[in-house]
């Protein structure tokens, strides 16, 4: 769990079929050289790549820090790896005679931006080192954020070679990450996927507002913004794609046409059958929670995700991504909408007693 990672009580995932089924991962998977090895195995997106592999009948090496939490992928078929990406001798028995490597880990929240340089800067840096020591054949995915190109001007969103200018403390290390990645050059074999903002079964960030709308108002900043979506399965279904597309590129995921944040919020309460109210706060308001937030954390006093960092990409005008160059080079030719997905997460978090 990353520093400041907070979800309710009871993981009970009963899941018993992978989002992405064995058969539609097939194409992939049997291109894929291996073994596959993943950092981030144990976290959201990385547990829903790693059933598809187990469903496929494959042992993913998974990086973890405890073998005796492996949280969402309890029991599964996986060799583990103890260690982490600031423990260079698991990095080098994670990626020893690899032939894939997908690198999900890192920092999500942290208190300032040396702890997110570290975890993801330093830690891809490691990664990246490890590999070319002992895995120089290997493929690397390496999963960053739309946060490291930073937002959009225009509502239809930013494109993958767009020069980054991230805005957070979070954003600016991730394309730090970036950056050591494409160092590798043509020497090696690597992509850069950048997810949007992600929703689904197992997520604690965007299901911040699902929250919100079960207890019948959400809040949200003032001002007309757009927002691309991906759901947890379009996601690994990209994971997997980029893993057999040519080398050395970038790559936007998401659904291709973009959201208004209040119908997107709008929609995500209609998909749940509750009525909820909308209240549109100033940006000096989000700013002024943001600081107590922080505050309070500097003393010691749990607190929720709001944090200044965050509130710097809350924000910003458009987080928005123009994906659909990105589906059609990776092969993605349908992506969740974002209706049926919002009913399936909704359906999830009740199951789990998240929600009412």
């Amino acid at each position: 769990m990353t520093k400041g990672d907070r979800r309710p009580a009871g993981l009970r995932d009963h899941r018993d079929q992978a989002l992405v089924s064995a058969d539609e991962a097939r194409p992939w998977l049997d291109d894929i050289p291996r073994p596959i090895a993943l950092t981030g195995g144990t976290g959201f997106v990385g547990s829903h790549l790693v059933d598809t592999l187990c469903a496929a009948g494959l042992t993913p090496r998974v990086l973890v820090r405890d073998v005796a939490a492996p949280r969402w992928i309890a029991g599964r078929a996986v060799d583990w790896v103890p260690g982490s990406l600031a423990d260079p001798k698991a990095l080098v028995r994670l990626v020893s005679g690899a032939g894939t490597v997908l690198h999900l880990a890192g920092v999500v929240r942290a208190t300032t931006p040396g702890e997110f340089d570290h975890g993801n800067r330093v830690g891809t840096a490691n990664l990246v080192q490890a590999i070319e020591h002992h895995a120089p054949q290997a493929r690397l995915v390496h999963v960053s954020s739309l946060a490291a190109v930073g937002p959009s001007a225009d509502p239809k969103g930013v494109e993958p070679g767009a020069e980054p200018h991230p805005i957070s403390a979070y954003g600016r290390s991730k394309a730090a990450a970036e950056a050591e990645v494409k160092a590798i050059g043509d020497g090696g074999w690597w992509t850069v996927v950048r997810p949007p903002a992600i929703y689904g079964p197992r997520d604690v960030d965007v299901y911040q507002f699902f929250r919100m709308a079960a207890r019948g108002l959400v809040l949200i900043p003032r001002g007309d913004r757009f927002i691309t979506v991906a759901h947890v399965a379009d996601v690994v279904r990209g994971i997997l794609a980029a893993a057999v597309s040519s080398p050395h590129g970038s790559f936007h995921l998401g659904e291709p046409q973009p959201y208004q944040l209040a119908g997107l919020v709008r929609a995500l309460a209609d998909a749940g059958e509750v009525r909820t109210r909308i209240l549109s706060l100033p940006a000096v308001a989000v700013r002024a929670a943001a600081a107590a937030s922080a505050a309070l954390a500097a003393l010691g006093v749990a607190t929720g995700p709001l944090t200044p960092d965050k509130a710097r990409e809350l924000l910003a005008r458009h987080w928005t991504a123009h994906t659909e160059g990105s589906l059609a080079a990776l092969n993605l030719t349908t992506t969740m909408p974002f209706a049926a997905g919002a009913r399936d997460a909704w359906a999830w978090y009740r199951g789990q007693g998240w929600l009412g």
